[in-house]
């Protein structure tokens, strides 16, 4: 995110970036004495830095840069994937740390549903995710009330016909491996490669049971992180993301 030239930026827009302010707010704190650069105080906010060697504070904190930020989040429900909202609580303000203002989700999950979130402000590696020619795999696990028919193991693998008519692309259905407490409930593993409009819940509707329960387990290479409660994260390791990266090159 740095200048191309020589690796520089202006100091307004580093620390813009980094959520220090707007730019005009930056230029009154540095007039007033409260940023300095190498120790030095500055009073130019638009002097050109090296965000990598320089060091910056404001009020005599040291703010670090970063070009790109990786979190993954187990979004709890009551919680939109969205990055504002003026009735809801959005995944991003769950990102306490984070140090940059433009995060965003990859993708969405149902306000009312759980799991993998991935909050990043790396646009391509987004849209690699979520392009349809990646084919990027996405696993949830589903409890549905009702029975599904015997051949809808099949029925999933050659694709569902939705209520409008779409036809989504082949998906595989597992048992879930865990009983449902409740009589006429099932839990199942479903893995799609697409992401539609409330997909998984449409998939099931077809064939005449309704989804109680929805949490995503997983997204390419990256699975969620069993350590996790609701509304936790973590950012990503260098191992996960050199994965997730290759995974949808």
């Amino acid at each position: 995110m740095a200048d191309k030239n020589g690796g520089t930026m202006r100091l307004d827009r580093f620390l813009a970036e980094m959520g220090e302010g707007t730019r005009s707010q930056i230029r009154d704190a540095a007039k007033n004495g409260r940023i300095a650069v190498n120790g030095i105080l500055e009073k130019r906010s638009d002097r050109k830095i090296d965000p990598e060697a320089d060091q910056v504070t404001v009020d005599g904190r040291p703010v670090q840069y970063a070009a790109y930020e990786y979190y993954m989040l187990n979004k709890p429900q009551g919680v939109v994937s969205a990055t504002e909202d003026k009735r809801y609580t959005t995944v991003v303000e769950l990102i306490a740390e984070r140090k940059r203002t433009d995060l965003f989700p990859v993708g969405r999950l149902d306000i009312d549903t759980e799991g993998l979130l991935l909050i990043t402000n790396d646009g391509d590696l987004a849209h690699r995710l979520l392009s349809p020619k990646k084919h990027v795999d996405k696993r949830y696990l589903a409890v549905a009330e009702g029975t599904l028919p015997a051949d809808a193991a099949q029925r999933f693998k050659e694709g569902i016909t939705l209520e409008d008519g779409t036809v989504t692309l082949p998906a595989e259905l597992e048992e879930g491996g865990v009983a449902a407490a409740e009589p006429h409930r099932s839990a199942y593993i479903l893995t799609i490669r697409e992401g539609k409009f409330h997909q998984v819940k449409r998939m099931f509707e077809a064939l005449g049971c309704r989804v109680i329960y929805l949490k995503r387990l997983s997204m390419g290479s990256l699975m969620l992180d069993e350590d996790l409660e609701p509304g936790q994260y973590r950012p990503l390791t260098e191992e996960e993301l050199k994965k997730l990266k290759e995974g949808c090159t």
